[in-house]
């Protein structure tokens, strides 16, 4: 694929070895990113094949630790749990608590908040509940098991995340966004199915008791201070109810995390931290070093810091545990021959493997067909086909139905048999998919823009129907992106009208900490109508983009100040920019700028003259020039 660095000029030049060093170091970056995801899915994955080798050469041993009894309390008051209860129903909620953070951020701010988008998952996740389950009923019917129609209605989240690291195609960004919502939308479909369907000792007082705990946790956000231990309290207290209620607590992971508020950090919130982080320099004392550290953390959503604070332990601790706790089945010939002749293990199968592909996919590829809801850039049919197969690793869920729904512990061993075998048939089909997803994408598809130009969206200079294109994924702190006005300015003073200049943002946040911020801010702009004033402002002093700056900007062009700082914080603006991101992503950008002309990735020296002869030269299979 080409990169930017055959864009930059071959002449003896410093910034072509930084552009290089620059581009070596986001592909470290990228790799370091994919490696955390990939070391959690391994931990899993040798979590599982312990607990199998573990339960198969030691089965008394195996059993006996996990039910090992706990209990907790004081006098009257105790909580008795075996070991094995403890990780599925008190620490498996902290992993649905991140997962719910994660899609509430996105939904908030993220790439989620049109509907537009949100819907395709949503609907996708639904048909990917109910479609297994009619498998499951057809094939398991008169065998007595119908009853045992849940295993098959939930993906694991954690190893369609794990596997998507390791199988996934490149450029897997808004897949992963599309997966994590389906999964979470999956996960508590799921949850609400085995509450109403498999819960016997239900006790509808204790759910009154976790409403009203959930009320207090969303009107936490609402104190002045200490709301850490308040929030703290309140989850305990709602797991509790859930618990007492005979509806399995993991749902209270989700229902309190989606309740956390996450925002984008206000700049007048910044600009007071760093100010303090300023008098805590000039006079280092406890008093100021409290104060400065108080007012940077709560400038960030408390969502993001429970996801920075979780993430490492779920990943690395509290999945891995699950794994071991629940996959030690026990395999030998006389259970693998009962399994591959019973109905219920093929139903378990089919289900899980053929009804999680037919319902996620069957439903996205009819939601394109008739063009219901906002497929972006990157997010194929083929890829989502992958994604749909990976769906089919059932695990979590399934697993605690097969205890709950099956009483003969033969049988359970049988389903857990058939689970395992699903998933595993899961990951090779999502493989050979991804496999030759990523084949049938060669240099050529790599070199096409993959969101034409939109002239109610983009940001264009000059005649929005001009026959020629020059379009520029760039960075308002990148060096070279300057350097590239330039030259864009020369082009429009040959071809005057006859171009039209697009702008795309492509932040490199790694080397630029600003950038994105500034991005954010030529949106804000662009409401008022000033995009590329702001743009000119920004790269006339690129040393400078703090908040103070940004606001300072915003006031010297006349800007609506109130009106522009809302902005600011707005889930639309903050989209707009992720939107153009994944984008870049998806096309493999890792530097700038990165040039399209009439719709093809430019490769070559990106100065005046060279850009003029690609805008002029022939449409490729013709013979005569776009225009001149």
């Amino acid at each position: 694929m080409t990169t930017n660095l055959t864009i930059i000029q071959r002449s003896p030049d410093p910034e072509e070895s930084g552009t290089s060093t620059q581009r070596r170091a986001t592909i470290a970056d990228r790799i370091r990113e994919m490696g955390q995801n990939r070391i959690g899915a391994l931990l899993l994955l040798l979590a599982t094949i312990v607990a199998i080798l573990w339960a198969n050469i030691s089965t008394h041993s195996y059993e006996a630790l996990w039910e090992t009894h706990i209990t907790v309390g004081v006098q009257d008051f105790q909580l008795d749990f075996t070991l094995h209860a403890l990780v599925n129903d008190a620490l498996m909620a902290l992993f649905f608590f991140t997962v719910g953070l994660e899609v509430r951020r996105e939904f908030a701010i993220g790439e989620l908040t049109s509907w537009s988008r949100a819907v395709i998952p949503v609907i996708a996740a639904v048909a990917g509940l109910g479609v297994p389950a009619l498998l499951f009923l057809l094939i398991a019917s008169g065998t007595g098991q119908e009853h045992a129609w849940g295993v098959v209605i939930s993906t694991d989240t954690a190893f369609l995340v794990g596997a998507l690291a390791l199988v996934g195609p490149k450029a897997p960004g808004r897949l992963r966004v599309f997966l994590l919502a389906l999964a979470v939308v999956d996960d508590i479909g799921a949850l609400s199915i085995i509450a109403l369907a498999y819960t016997e000792n239900f006790n509808p007082m204790p759910l009154v008791i976790a409403a009203l705990g959930l009320a207090g946790i969303f009107f936490t956000r609402y104190l002045r201070g200490g709301r850490g231990p308040v929030y703290a309290t309140l989850s305990i207290i709602v797991w509790l109810a859930f618990l007492a209620s005979g509806v399995h607590p993991t749902l209270a992971g989700v229902a309190i995390a989606l309740l956390v508020p996450v925002y984008r950090p206000n700049r007048r919130d910044v600009e007071h931290a760093l100010d303090l982080a300023r008098t805590f320099r000039q006079s280092p004392n406890t008093e100021y070093a409290r104060a400065a550290a108080n007012s940077l953390r709560e400038s960030i959503s408390i969502n993001e810091r429970l996801q920075t604070a979780y993430a490492p332990y779920v990943a690395y601790v509290i999945l891995p545990l699950f794994a071991l706790a629940n996959a030690g089945v026990v395999i030998d010939g006389d259970i693998l021959s009962a399994a591959f002749v019973s109905p219920l293990c093929w139903a378990i199968v089919v289900g899980l493997v053929a009804g999680k592909f037919i319902g996620v996919f069957g439903a996205s590829a009819v939601m394109k067909l008739f063009r219901l809801g906002e497929f972006g850039a990157g997010l194929t049919l083929d890829r989502i086909a992958g994604g749909a197969a990976l769906c089919g690793m059932g695990f979590t869920i399934a697993l605690f139905i097969v205890d709950i729904a099956i009483d003969d512990p033969e049988v359970q061993n049988e389903a857990r048999v058939a689970v395992l075998a699903a998933s595993v048939i899961a990951f090779v089909f999502a493989t050979v998919i991804f496999r030759l997803s990523d084949a049938r994408r060669g240099p050529e598809d790599s070199g096409r823009l993959v969101r034409p130009v939109d002239p109610r969206r983009d940001h264009i200079y000059g005649d929005p129907d001009a026959p020629l294109t020059l379009l520029e994924y760039g960075d308002f702190q990148c060096g070279f992106c300057l350097k590239a006005t330039g030259s864009v300015g020369e082009v429009r003073e040959v071809l005057g009208d006859s171009v039209r200049y697009v702008w795309r943002h492509a932040p490199l946040t790694r080397y630029h900490p600003n950038a994105q911020a500034a991005a954010e801010a030529s949106e804000a702009a662009a409401r008022q109508g000033k995009f590329f004033e702001y743009e000119r402002s920004l790269f006339a002093d690129q040393e400078n983009q703090m908040p103070t700056d940004i606001l300072a900007r915003a006031r010297a062009l006349g800007l609506d100040m109130r009106r522009f700082e809302e902005d600011l914080s707005s889930p639309e603006v903050a989209a707009r920019v992720r939107d153009d991101m994944l984008d870049a992503e998806a096309m493999d950008i890792t530097a700038v700028p990165t040039f399209f002309i009439n719709g093809r990735r430019h490769t070559g020296p990106y100065d005046a003259q060279s850009l003029i002869r690609a805008l002029q030269a022939p449409v490729p299979g013709t013979s005569a020039p776009v225009a001149r």
